[in-house]
């Protein structure tokens, strides 16, 4: 539940704003449910996200029934918590980012389950969408980028948990990071996590890279220049049992290639033969 009376938000704002925009924000909190809604004020625009206003998923329960079948630790869904938890989880994690150096967005307002953040610009994706057709050269360089500044998190003993193009952006030139609603190192080693961020992330990479291979490989190469040793002995282990089941995905694929299916395939695909390559050499 939100804070319980408009002069209690008020004095909960972290961030000076003029007068109309905590109202603005102020009527928002308190008149809508919308899980994400953006808010247009006099200097700019801000975020709110919400916790608690979607029906549960059936994913993290299927997630978590399977993991309970397989002896595979990478595969365990984050702690199921309620939305003061998740809220809770979300900004805690974004402060520990933020204290590490890391670009976040600011916090302006924060309740037991929502959060007001300053408007970051465009996403990595929305970067991606616009240079797809002007620029390939800056929208491949712009993936290996991606993955480097992965490379850095995770050099600095953290991970991202859901890492997608879409919850990063960029500052001065370095990678920012958003939307934490996951903590997997807390069910499995952190090493473990990390790879499984890395194999995340290049489930979009693997079907973005407009010039293929030698941007994947970029890509590949920047991250594991900075990435632990663990992390990297782990992801070759990960890799190793993820390309077990690429047989029965490609048999599948036959009947019906969707794509959820066609991005597990090409990046599982890829991550093998680059690991191999990298142990090999």
């Amino acid at each position: 539940m939100l804070a319980a009376n408009a002069d209690e938000i008020a004095q909960g704002f972290e961030v000076h704003l003029e007068d109309e925009d905590v109202t603005a924000v102020m009527h928002a909190l308190l008149n809508s449910e919308r899980r994400i809604q953006k808010i247009n004020l006099s200097t700019g625009s801000v975020w709110i996200k919400r916790q608690g206003t979607e029906k549960p998923s059936w994913g993290p329960k299927a997630q978590s029934f399977l993991a309970k079948l397989l002896p595979y630790s990478f595969m365990r869904p984050s702690p199921m918590l309620d939305p003061i938890g998740m809220m809770r989880r979300e900004v805690d994690t974004m402060r520990l980012f933020e204290a590490r150096g890391f670009p976040v967005p600011q916090i302006i307002y924060a309740s037991p389950t929502a959060v007001v953040l300053e408007d970051v610009g465009l996403t990595i994706a929305q970067q991606l969408d616009r240079l797809e057709k002007t620029d390939v050269e800056a929208h491949d360089a712009l993936l290996i980028g991606v993955a480097a500044g992965l490379g850095d998190l995770h050099a600095a003993g953290l991970c991202h948990g859901r890492p997608h193009v879409r919850d990063f952006y960029m500052l001065d030139g370095r990678l920012g990071f958003m939307d934490f609603e996951e903590t997997p190192q807390a069910v499995m080693p952190l090493e473990t996590a990390q790879a499984r961020d890395l194999w995340l992330l290049f489930l979009p990479l693997s079907q973005r890279a407009i010039k293929g291979k030698p941007s994947l490989d970029a890509a590949y190469a920047a991250w594991a220049s900075r990435a632990p040793h663990a992390t990297i002995v782990e992801l070759r282990r990960l890799v190793r049992i993820l390309s077990r089941f690429l047989p029965l995905a490609r048999l599948i694929g036959r009947v019906r290639m969707g794509s959820d299916l066609q991005r597990f395939i090409e990046a599982t695909d890829y991550l093998k033969n680059a690991v191999e390559t990298e142990a090999a050499g």
